[in-house]
């Protein structure tokens, strides 16, 4: 033995049974804490398992989220075609009352037009009938006095003959407007062509006809003297004067070419080519 191993304080202490219990008690302690962390290891190990199984549930809510977008997107489009249609119905209606307006207005026009021809040729009327007034008078006046113009019963010669000769033989044909012969006539056609048998080229129409030559009174009329109806420079009608106080020309539709005195219708005036 050694000669210190009675003293107390270097005697080499010994482990007591109870704290090797309270160390095998924290040992298993641990154990138990890193048991239980491995087992929440496992369990969070196993988190995605349980995760993925909860997949079905997210895709049937994206499923729905995509449903109502294409439900938003559908009405939106919805909604942009029936604009579309109201401004395209709006435009077109827009435009049907422009063309409702423009057409109002022509026929305005159309009428307003009407109306002042209308007017205008009543005045003519009412001044052809005061000049035929006048014109009838004078020879009223001298069919009652027994008295007639100095050329009245004059005999035409040369080419005056040629053309009053003409004029007769087409009596009994008819009035065509435009008509230039052989069988039907207007008034200008059926004088035109009857100078024309004497070389003597006038105008087509009456209006030229009526300026062709020299201006004469009614009351010194020679056989073969164009007659004319209106103002000189536009008359409406024309005829031959073929002495006697006669006249032939292509008259209207309902007598044709005829022979007349000039008290049936009285012209204004008269121009001498021969």
């Amino acid at each position: 033995m050694s000669h210190t191993a009675l003293i107390r304080s270097h005697r080499k202490p010994r482990r007591s049974a109870s704290k090797i219990a309270m160390r095998a008690g924290v040992a298993g302690g641990v154990l138990s804490t890193l048991a239980v962390a491995g087992a929440s290891g496992s369990a969070s190990a196993a988190e995605p398992v349980t995760q993925t199984l909860e997949l079905p549930t997210l895709t049937a809510d994206l499923a729905a989220q995509v449903a109502q977008s294409a439900d938003a997107t559908q009405q939106a489009a919805a909604n942009y075609q029936l604009q579309a249609e109201r401004d395209s119905a709006a435009a077109k209606a827009a435009k049907q009352a422009k063309s409702d307006l423009a057409e109002a207005k022509q026929k305005a026009e159309a009428k307003k037009k009407a109306q002042q021809a209308a007017r205008k040729a009543a005045a003519e009327r009412a001044s052809r009938s005061a000049e035929r007034t006048t014109l009838a008078a004078p020879a009223a006046s001298s069919a009652s006095t027994g008295t007639s113009t100095s050329t009245s019963t004059s005999t035409a010669t040369g080419s005056a003959a040629a053309v009053i000769a003409f004029v007769k033989a087409q009596i009994g044909d008819a009035y065509v407007s435009g008509g230039t012969g052989p069988n039907s006539w207007d008034c200008s056609g059926l004088v035109q062509a009857a100078f024309k048998q004497v070389g003597v080229n006038l105008p087509r129409v009456s209006q030229d006809q009526s300026t062709a030559g020299t201006q004469v009174s009614l009351s010194n009329l020679q056989p073969g003297d164009i007659l004319y109806w209106g103002s000189a420079g536009s008359a409406y009608h024309v005829a031959v004067y073929v002495g006697d106080g006669m006249f032939v020309g292509a008259q209207n539709p309902s007598t044709g070419v005829a022979e007349k005195p000039l008290s049936y219708d009285p012209p204004t005036g008269a121009v001498r080519v021969l």
